[in-house]
């Protein structure tokens, strides 16, 4: 019998090996790479219970340093690639454990003692996702610096949209500098998802606790969970809030990243023909030998769907969840590592073709001079010449629909035309609505 077991963490109480089809079906949710990523933070929480054990009693010092030692050669021999991982073992945690009895002998199998696998998956979990976000923060925080230098670079004007139709001038700066503003409210998300987070699961046992006498504060600190230890061990093992908040988070950043790939695949199109995208970003036809097309941004607006339904499977696999651990709990894993790979890639893509797009002001300006986009403004010229707002605007929707059959700008009109609307207007109403005028006056100043 002891046989059957010697790649898992349990079987005492079995009468009978597992069935290969339970085999199979349990490792279902676990990808091809076994949940490698997980080795780092098992090891760390278990070198962190490892020292509370000495600290109260549960082990020696001599004992405590032997296991210290064990964990860390596992480690660095896993690293080095001499140790592999194989879905022999039952998972990441047995994986360690066993390796760890083989190298320090029967000494290995106090390491678990006060502990369970479900609060030490949740610690490891929770260390793997405090850092993840952290890398991800740091990501956008990059993407921000390169929106913040294109557009620099950029100050050209050009239409801006409602309904995708041509509404007002601004400048492509300003309308880069829009996705800053979104990028810096995703950062500001992730970092309070990790301060939310920071709490530590490591002594909540099975759900109950255990009756030893440990010191839950001490492996806390030692794991750098700013919020200590959970107050209540059935919530602290039963948990995947910060799981689902987080990637609550990246599906907004998603969203945001996939509106600005629409962007771009417009932009990049010849009815709009505002920018160029390098090469090395964009993908041709087997067939039309002239085609370049968006695929880097494509990509990035395709896999927000999935960001989304990683969060959904989430979502759903908590929904009818009865307090406190179940297997259900197991797919936190696989959806949340399968978004983290969408969201790291889609913003180092969209970084790189930001930072290499180029920009054609000329095709913008055309657009702006297309679009009656200073409309809005000939409408506040008459309001500082007494007239009422809302005349002004039903007598610059007659000069629309004057220009619109003359196929003219209003610009282009002569004064005496403009006089037959309302003799408010004056020379000066040609220097109101340059369009590079436009954007020196009131607040419009900001997006200069």
């Amino acid at each position: 019998m002891a046989k059957a077991y010697e790649n898992r963490l349990w079987g005492g109480r079995f009468r009978e090996d597992e069935d290969g089809l339970m085999h199979r079906f349990n490792g279902l949710t676990i990808p091809k790479d076994g949940l490698t990523w997980m080795i780092e933070p098992d090891i760390q929480g278990s070198i962190a219970h490892v020292a509370m054990q000495v600290k109260v009693g549960l082990l020696t010092e001599d004992e405590g340093k032997a296991l210290t030692e064990g964990l860390e050669s596992i480690l660095s021999d896993y690293r080095s690639g001499e140790l592999v991982f194989t879905r022999d073992y039952e998972d990441i945690h047995t994986f360690v454990e066993l390796n760890l009895i083989r190298r320090v002998g029967e000494l290995g199998k106090k390491l678990h003692t006060a502990r369970s696998r479900n609060d030490q998956c949740n610690v490891d979990m929770k260390l793997y996702v405090k850092q993840q976000a952290a890398e991800v923060a740091e990501l956008i925080e990059v993407f921000q610096d390169t929106l913040a230098h294109v557009a620099d670079e950029n100050p050209w004007i050009m239409p801006g949209y409602t309904h995708l139709q041509r509404a007002q001038v601004v400048t492509f700066k300003y309308y880069l500098m829009a996705y800053y503003e979104m990028m810096g409210r995703d950062r500001k998300r992730l970092l309070s998802a990790i301060d939310i987070m920071d709490e530590s699961p490591l002594g909540c046992g099975a759900l109950a606790g255990t009756t030893h006498d440990i010191d839950r504060a001490y492996t806390a600190e030692l794991l750098g969970f700013k919020g200590g230890p959970c107050r209540n061990f059935i919530d602290g093992v039963a948990d995947r809030d910060f799981v689902v908040e987080t990637m609550s988070h990246f599906s907004i950043l998603m969203m945001h990243l996939s509106r600005l790939a629409e962007e771009l695949i417009l932009w990049t199109s010849s009815e709009f023909g505002f920018v160029v995208l390098d090469d090395r970003y964009t993908t041709g036809s087997s067939i039309m030998p002239q085609k370049k097309n968006a695929d880097g941004a494509e990509l990035v607006r395709g896999r927000t769907g999935q960001v989304y339904g990683d969060l959904f499977t989430m979502l759903c696999a908590l929904k009818g969840l009865p307090l406190a651990y179940n297997k259900d709990l197991q797919v936190d894993k696989t959806a949340f590592v399968d978004a983290l790979r969408i969201v790291k890639g889609s913003l180092q893509m969209m970084e790189r073709m930001i930072a290499t797009l180029k920009a054609k002001p000329e095709v913008m300006r055309q657009a702006v001079r297309k679009g009656f986009l200073n409309a809005t403004e000939v409408a506040d010229y008459l309001v500082k010449k007494g007239v009422p707002f809302r005349d002004s605007h039903s007598i610059v929707g007659q000069i629309v629909i004057y220009c619109e059959d003359r196929e003219k700008a209003i610009e282009d009109l002569a004064l005496e035309e403009l006089k037959t609307f309302s003799d408010a207007f004056t020379d000066d109403i040609y220097d109101y609505i340059d369009y590079d005028n436009i954007l020196r006056k009131g607040i419009k100043k900001e997006m200069l």
